[in-house]
């Protein structure tokens, strides 16, 4: 299961075409960004969000389908200001063929899974590979471990997924959408990370 994105105003289900993209230019100071998410059903991709946005936590709510759209913006301490346009994609895999679609043009990608399977650490690293052979080369990269509340039943430790992110540019976080632990400083560190300038992408 995992946290519906979606709500009056806000889009959600299969969007194609050239909405995907970003539609303009930023400033040095005035940044708006393309995010999307990958990984795993339900290894709280939507729960993320659903905090980071709204300061919500919602675990009975339905699975995402296709893909669901929010947007929220954060302010850094030298006056920077990040947009972020966040595309929330489906994790069940009848659905792994439109990913692209979600992640061309994006400026940083949130990849997820759940320490407490490590399944899903495996399909986290399926999404890493291809990001890297599809995505845009200068993507800001995050390797999530959600669920860092439930740590008595981890199975991916986390030197593993730590060692798998240095390796490949990356870097980790453990977070948890239930009690918010590290939601707003994973888009923080992010927001970090992006070049001052971020060109529209296609």
């Amino acid at each position: 299961m995992g946290c519906s994105a979606s709500s009056a105003g806000k889009s959600s289900g299969l969007v194609r075409g050239s909405t995907l993209e970003n539609s303009g230019m930023s400033d040095s100071k005035n940044l708006r960004i393309k995010l999307v998410l990958l990984g795993d059903s339900g290894v709280g991709k939507s729960c993320i969000v659903l905090r980071f946005v709204r300061g919500q936590f919602d675990p009975s709510s339905k699975v995402t389908v296709g893909a669901s759209f929010l947007s929220q913006t954060i302010a850094l301490q030298d006056s920077t200001t990040v947009k972020f346009e966040i595309w929330d994609t489906a994790g069940q895999e009848r659905y792994a063929s439109l990913a692209p679609l979600y992640y061309r043009g994006a400026s940083a990608a949130v990849i997820v899974y759940d320490i407490t399977c490590m399944e899903t650490f495996h399909k986290a690293q399926f999404w890493v590979k291809e990001l890297q052979k599809h995505g845009n080369p200068n993507i800001v990269m995050a390797l999530v471990g959600n669920k860092a509340d439930l740590e008595e039943s981890r199975s991916v430790g986390h030197d593993v997924a730590q060692a798998y992110a240095d390796a490949n540019g990356m870097f980790l976080i453990e977070t948890s959408a239930k009690t918010a632990d590290n939601i707003n400083q994973l888009f923080e560190e992010i927001a970090k990370r992006l070049p001052r300038t971020t060109p529209l992408q296609t």
